[in-house]
């Protein structure tokens, strides 16, 4: 297997994905602005990898032949940070850059997926796109103190439901791109089953832990008060805005059957999700 270079490997689909890879004997190299030998799982090897420092992109990729590409949440200025990693992997011999789009990202030019997906696209590098749907894993990590502490859902998403999909079913389609040939060229919208609002989510979360769990719609301006007062920076609270505006507008309930067919198999559902990761609300 080809050496495989992973960014945003301590996050919810870089871990999950590294995971899997050296679970089939993979050679994984964990790209980490700050490399920490608790942070790196045994059989692969951690490298600094830091978006803001430029000089940390050529020793990171040398002898890779393939790279999991994840923006960085708090990364809105893809040229900026992003393009020149486009361009070391280019330099440093990368073939293929698999990367960790949207749900929908080539017709949003809002988000900064779309930059970085037409960028790749004029790179000369293979590429593949993997579009993901909602992760379910929001849940358990950005809005989890919300829902443990507050026992509501504050995400401005209205009535529209979500093709939510666990980011363990995103790595193993992520997984397979990155270690079967044909999959260069593609791009794989990939969601779960089902199409659940935030109501939804809520009822299941409430039947999970056995108390109130409510979403109540908020707007806006709620949200993004909400988000300030968690130290969210205003670049980060946008692109949350535009992506939760795709569920409000009905454009996020799509579902595919990319991901089953891929995986052979039914996806993860959200109430599977919400049991495994129960302690997350307690």
């Amino acid at each position: 297997m080809h050496a495989i270079l992973i960014t945003g490997a301590t996050g919810n689909v870089g871990a999950a994905l590294a995971e899997q890879l050296l679970a089939q004997g993979g050679s994984v190299r964990l790209g980490m602005r700050n490399p920490r030998p608790e942070a790196t799982r045994p059989g692969a090897e951690a490298v600094r990898l830091d978006f803001a420092d430029p000089t940390s992109f050529a020793p990171a990729l040398t002898g890779v032949q393939r790279l999991f590409l994840m923006r960085p949440p708090a990364i809105a200025d893809t040229k900026r940070y992003l393009n020149p990693l486009v361009d070391a992997a280019r330099t440093a011999g990368v073939q293929q850059i698999v990367f960790l789009s949207l749900l929908g990202a080539e017709r949003n030019s809002v988000v900064p997926h779309y930059a970085v997906e037409r960028y790749l696209e004029q790179s000369g590098l293979g590429w593949t796109f993997v579009r993901p749907s909602f992760f379910m894993q929001n849940l358990s990590t950005t809005h989890r103190d919300e829902i443990r502490r507050q026992s509501e859902i504050i995400v401005p998403a209205g009535n529209g439901r979500t093709s939510f999909i666990d980011v363990r079913d995103i790595a193993a389609v992520a997984a397979r791109t990155l270690t079967e040939e044909g999959h260069i060229g593609q791009a794989y919208a990939l969601t779960g089953d089902e199409a659940l609002s935030y109501h939804d989510a809520a009822r299941l979360l409430s039947a999970e832990l056995g108390r109130p769990i409510v979403y109540r719609r908020p707007s806006l301006l709620r949200f993004v008060r909400h988000r300030r007062t968690m130290g969210d920076a205003w670049a980060y609270i946008l692109v949350m805005v535009g992506i939760y505006t795709t569920a409000r507008l009905g454009l996020a309930a799509t579902v595919t059957a990319t991901t089953r067919s891929m995986l052979g198999r039914p996806t993860i559902t959200l109430a599977q999700f919400i049991a495994d990761e129960r302690a997350a609300w307690l």
